[in-house]
């Protein structure tokens, strides 16, 4: 049991000091407009880059995911509430699904 426990600090120690020291040392450092603007985006890529595999293998037909994905994308681009995306995105699916 008490293995266990040195197992459970070690791993929040691992997990937590790479976020607490940039956060430290880099406090006074003032970064440039442009890298500021483009580590703004690094989360959404690190989202997609996710995402983005999984929905091709959703529903077994590449075709159909793609369908899904290309309603909810058009969705999402006129700045519809989230409920409505990923339900269209299902519809697109089942819609493909059921026509095609």
């Amino acid at each position: 049991m008490n293995n266990l426990w040195l197992l459970v600090l070690g791993m929040g120690a691992v997990t937590f000091l790479p976020r607490l020291l940039p956060m430290i040392l880099l406090q006074n450092v003032s970064l440039s407009p442009f890298l500021n603007r483009f580590l703004q985006f690094i989360p959404f890529a690190a989202l997609g880059a996710l995402i983005f595999p999984g929905i091709l293998e959703s529903t077994g037909n590449p075709y159909s995911a793609v369908a899904g994905t290309v309603v909810s994308v058009i969705l999402a681009l006129f700045r519809v509430n989230i409920m409505f995306v990923v339900v269209g995105g299902i519809l697109g699916v089942f819609l493909w699904e059921h026509f095609m």
